[in-house]
């Protein structure tokens, strides 16, 4: 098969159910470059599995404009239970993309473009409340074109500019968290999946597995600066902060299609599972 790159591999599950998920695992492990090494824990396939579909999705991306290293501070991250933690964060003088409106600034951080036209970007959505992720989150997935509303599409002059360094790893087992949210057919013994595959028996979902890994720092190539001077008239600058010292929502998008490829939220950046 060769859409979506994906590939098909014919397994004995009858007696080499163990051996199946170490293939798996390992297949997850090499298209991830190590960051995830296990999809599938011990004894999630049997010999009454029929079929595992795999899916991984790696992405590394250098920011257009890298962070200087040796300009990383070190302060306190508000967590929701009302501790701090003490938090590097990344700094720059450099003009942000950011906006803000309704109680939440957006701050956009462009990637590296790669040899085509698709163009990535991180946002980190910080709420105005310090205990505001939940609210937050509510509305991101209630609100119609949410993302779209508040994307910045100017750059602005920063006083104080503190993203912090984080590094993330998320796995469940995601059946029931689907199924509270309405798909119960694929996991029912009505479920048709016969044009996926042929089979002499009926075959329905068992379980989903899901892990993810983000790592956001200072890394990024080096961007080549201009200066250009024109006159005009004098406008006053505007001029904002953007310190992500408590929970915040991150997503990695690509701008042209708007497809969202990562989502998450961050309540402790020292915590990476």
């Amino acid at each position: 098969m060769c859409n979506y790159k994906s590939e098909v591999q014919s397994v004995d599950f009858q007696t080499k159910a163990p051996e199946v998920a170490s293939q798996v695992n390992s297949w997850v492990e090499n298209v991830t470059t190590g960051l995830i090494r296990e999809i599938l824990p011990e004894g999630s396939i049997d010999y009454n599995t029929r079929l595992v579909l795999g899916n991984a999705l790696y992405f590394k991306g250098l920011w257009n404009e890298k962070f200087d290293e040796s300009k990383r501070k070190y302060d306190k991250f508000h967590l929701l239970n009302g501790n701090t933690v003490q938090t590097p964060f990344m700094s720059s003088t450099n003009k942000q993309y950011i906006s803000s409106s309704d109680g939440l600034k957006v701050l956009k951080l462009p990637y590296q473009k790669g040899g085509d036209n698709r163009q990535f970007s991180m946002y980190i959505l910080l709420p105005e409340r310090l205990d505001g992720l939940w609210t937050l989150a509510n509305r991101l997935s209630t609100e119609s074109e949410f993302i779209e509303k508040h994307i910045p599409t100017e750059k602005v002059v920063v006083q104080q500019f503190m993203p912090p360094k984080f590094k993330i790893s998320f796995g469940f087992e995601a059946t029931n968290l689907l199924k509270s949210l309405g798909l119960q057919l694929p996991f029912s013994k009505e479920a048709n999946l016969s044009e996926m595959v042929n089979s002499q028996v009926g075959l329905f979902l068992s379980s989903v597995f899901h892990k993810s890994f983000v790592k956001v720092n200072e890394q990024g190539t080096e961007a080549a600066a201009a200066t250009s001077v024109a006159i005009e008239q004098q406008q006053m600058p505007i001029v904002m902060d953007f310190i992500a010292d408590h929970p915040f929502l991150f997503l990695i998008r690509e701008d042209v299609t708007s497809v969202v490829l990562f989502i998450g939220h961050v309540a402790n950046p020292l915590m990476s599972s």
